[in-house]
């Protein structure tokens, strides 16, 4: 078992380097084709958690040391070149497709209530209302609900598991499915015009990186990494709003706001910013998927099945109304993981497809943050009627 940090470390970006030449080595693989190299540093570092081979609690201080520092310096640099007026039209649709995430959660949690209450302990209502705050909007919303609630903490163990076990393979599946976007518009009929603009803006700065020099990486490391720490620091000693809209909320809202001003300076036209932020990117996703054991899944399977199952309604509606309202797969899937992802899963999404369109990732999850504590309360109210 690995108790050192910077073994720790080490481990996850050699796991995600390794997965990476796998993917551009046999790119021509039908498997593969259909499997992002992002999903298999995920389902790389979660098996090496499920196996035993990191201790979280020694690790712990690596972690989120790392992952804390180059979050923000990832949106930062993602966000350079971004084009906000783009962002600005997707406003009204953007806001119907979080909405309609909100509703199929809604229904999948009373539904799923519904069929199985009579195999779940007393005052199960009381832990999917916790739940549900953090599946409308993140774990924060979910300790707060744990005390309005006043979840059992036995009970309150479960939904833990769920949050963590459901949520992981979720994560992964939304990634899984970035390669089907395009059929899946198709068969919406979605106009797809501002997304192909953003995919056709990062393919120019994709040919900009032909230029990168050693300069380059540097002028962008330095700055990605200041950013980062004065948004750290500004973030830590702002005051929370509430109980939702902590320390981490303001620093990757700084980071992000930052990141928008710089792109309008003579920074913005630094090559190399998108492979530094992919690098950061792909390491952060093997610092969050090291967290998934899903060796947990044979406990209380009632409940991981429940959990399976809400996430299951909240698929098939979205799909439902995705073909209904023509939404494309991007505004569908931010949609769903500014809500059962929050902040830190949101914007990586919205990365990759296109990281002109990261903003949309951060305000929706910033919606999710203020509400998901009211939804948790509504729908646990809804659960206690039922």
């Amino acid at each position: 078992m690995i108790t050192d940090g910077f073994f720790y470390i080490a481990v996850l970006v050699a796991l995600a380097a390794l997965m990476v030449g796998i993917e551009n080595k046999f790119s021509s693989n039908r498997f593969l084709k259909f499997i992002p190299g992002i999903v298999l540093i995920y389902i790389g570092a979660a098996f090496l958690q499920t196996i035993g081979l990191f201790d979280n609690e020694a690790t712990a201080p690596a972690y989120s040391t790392v992952k804390n520092a180059l979050l923000p310096a990832m949106l930062m640099m993602m966000l350079l070149k971004c084009d906000i007026r783009s962002i600005i039209k997707l406003g009204p649709r953007m806001l119907g497709g979080y909405f309609v995430a909100v509703i199929s959660i809604i229904l999948g949690f009373a539904i799923v209530y519904l069929i199985f209450n009579q195999f779940y302990v007393a005052d199960t209502w009381r832990a999917f209302g916790a739940l549900a705050g953090s599946w409308t909007g993140g774990s924060a919303n979910m300790v707060a609900l744990q005390d309005i609630l006043q979840v059992p903490e036995n009970i309150f163990g479960y939904v833990l598991m769920m949050d963590t076990i459901n949520y992981a393979v979720w994560v992964m599946f939304m990634f899984w499915l970035v390669p089907f976007a395009g059929a899946f518009n198709r068969w919406t009929k979605a106009d797809t015009t501002i997304m192909d603009n953003g995919l056709a803006e990062d393919a120019g700065k994709m040919n900009d990186m032909q230029g990168t020099e050693f300069k380059h990486m540097m002028y962008l490391l330095g700055i990605g990494l200041l950013v980062s720490a004065l948004a750290t620091l500004a973030g830590n000693h702002l005051p929370a709003l509430g109980d939702v809209f902590s320390s981490t909320t303001w620093t990757i809202l700084i980071a992000s706001v930052i990141g928008l001003i710089l792109g309008q300076t003579r920074i913005s036209k630094i090559p190399g910013a998108l492979d530094v932020s992919n690098v950061m990117l792909y390491i952060i996703v093997a610092l969050i998927a090291s967290q998934s054991d899903f060796s947990q899944i044979a406990q209380a399977p009632i409940y991981l099945i429940s959990g399976f199952l809400i996430m299951f309604i909240h698929l098939v509606i979205m799909l439902l109304l995705g073909k209904l309202f023509k939404y494309d797969l991007f505004t569908l899937g931010i949609a769903s993981l500014a809500n059962i992802g929050g902040m830190a899963s949101a914007p990586m999404l919205a990365a990759s497809y296109s990281r002109s369109l990261i903003p949309v990732g951060v305000v929706m999850a910033l919606i999710g943050s203020f509400l998901g504590t009211y939804f948790g309360m509504f729908i646990g109210k809804i659960l206690e009627i039922l």
